[in-house]
């Protein structure tokens, strides 16, 4: 590979980018996470889940289009950690499975891949994981594979990515738990940035994915129970823990709670704090199927409700001003339905004004590290959430 043939590629691949980014903001945001280096020493392309790796001839051969999606596949490997998801599995199969996954990601929202990827449209909605188990019980033969393209260590040698000469230490320093940080960190800042952008919001058909990696830090299966039926003392005996199994559960079927979540937009929260807020606000529309969730955004002012279901698109965060609890409880107290049984969950950091009387609706307070004392809450639980890495 000569030095102008490694120039051409990096011109493509900028090329490929800024279509990208023109395109999809979330999309756009993982792949400037990731490394492209261009490399003769693979056929095709490849990703060691840190940096992505294409031949140059294979690249400069592909219509601009199918560019996008050979860029976007090995990107999306990374980002969702197929590499060290891995774990004990088979490595051919489980590169079945994970190409099944990601192919039909970016088929259904509309890219254009390289001739010969894997495809199973009855398994591609699943997570890889489930993909993999199927293929693995599965009596007939799994799909071929091309060539696999995960790849174990420090990828190939004689990559290029142009002027990177601190990837080989960056790579000799890296591990699982800094992998994952590293992409988890990606997948939150895209996820904004996508929620916060004009052309659209995280392609549905990943949030199922996404939802392997990005865990709340609350269970709030656990939590919202006591609200899902009637008497709850009638199961004071019981272990919350057992309750994510789904036992009860057809107890409950009838049943509605409506969760007011107001995340606190103040000058003093910052993006990270947003992001972490978010991913608990996510996982509180997953607990159960029949929760009515209204979200509100606050800061001196109420902004909101936003009123969502488990496949909602969360609305830009609205706030940056000073800090005021009151409105919102004013709010429930004067539109809340009262026959309806009812929580409030409110993350924040703690530091504002709260009301002279305790509200009517149970509260939960979910405060930041560093927060205000969880004592000096006048009234309603509070939890703490852990450093974020």
């Amino acid at each position: 590979m000569t030095t102008q043939d490694s120039l051409a590629t990096q011109r493509a691949v900028s090329a490929t980018l800024l279509r990208i980014c023109q395109r999809s903001p979330f999309f756009a945001t993982l792949a400037l996470h990731a490394k492209i280096k261009i490399t003769a020493e693979l056929p095709t392309a490849a990703t060691d889940g840190r940096d992505v790796f294409v031949n140059p001839e294979f690249f400069n051969g592909l219509t601009p289009a199918a560019q996008e999606g050979l860029l976007l596949h090995e990107v999306l490997h990374a980002a969702l950690l197929h590499v060290p998801r891995r774990s004990t599995r088979d490595p051919k199969l489980w590169n079945i499975a994970a190409d099944i996954v990601i192919n039909g990601m970016l088929i259904r929202d509309g890219y254009t891949l390289p001739e010969g990827g894997v495809r199973d449209a009855a398994r591609e909605h699943l997570a890889t994981e489930e993909v993999y188990e199927a293929l693995l019980k599965d009596a007939k033969q799994p799909p071929e594979l091309a060539m696999a393209d995960l790849m174990e260590g420090d990828g190939p040698p004689g990559a290029s990515a142009g002027n990177d000469k601190d990837a080989p230490a960056a790579n000799a320093a890296s591990n699982k738990a800094e992998l994952e940080g590293r992409w988890k960190k990606a997948l939150q800042e895209a996820r904004m940035v996508a929620q916060s952008s004009l052309a659209g919001d995280v392609p549905a058909h990943l949030q199922r994915e996404i939802g392997q990696l990005l865990r709340s830090q609350i269970d709030w299966r656990s939590y919202l129970w006591r609200y899902l039926v009637q008497t709850p003392t009638d199961f004071g005996a019981f272990d919350r823990r057992f309750v994510g199994n789904g036992m009860y559960l057809e107890t409950i079927a009838g049943e509605t709670v409506h969760v007011h979540v107001c995340v606190d937009t103040s000058g003093s929260i910052a993006g990270g704090e947003i992001n972490i807020f978010m991913a608990e606000v996510q996982s509180i529309l997953l607990a159960y199927p029949h929760l009515r969730c209204e979200l509100y955004y606050a800061d001196a002012g109420l902004h909101g409700p936003f009123t969502l279901t488990a496949g909602s698109a969360l609305p830009k965060p609205i706030g940056g001003g000073g800090t005021d609890f009151r409105p919102f409880f004013k709010y429930l107290e004067q539109h809340a339905d009262r026959h309806a049984t009812a929580v409030a969950v409110y993350l924040t950091d703690g530091y504002g004004d709260f009301p002279a009387l305790t509200p009517a609706v149970p509260t939960l307070w979910v405060v930041t590290p560093g927060g205000k004392a969880m004592d000096d809450f006048p009234f309603g639980e509070t939890i703490r959430l852990l450093p974020s890495d």
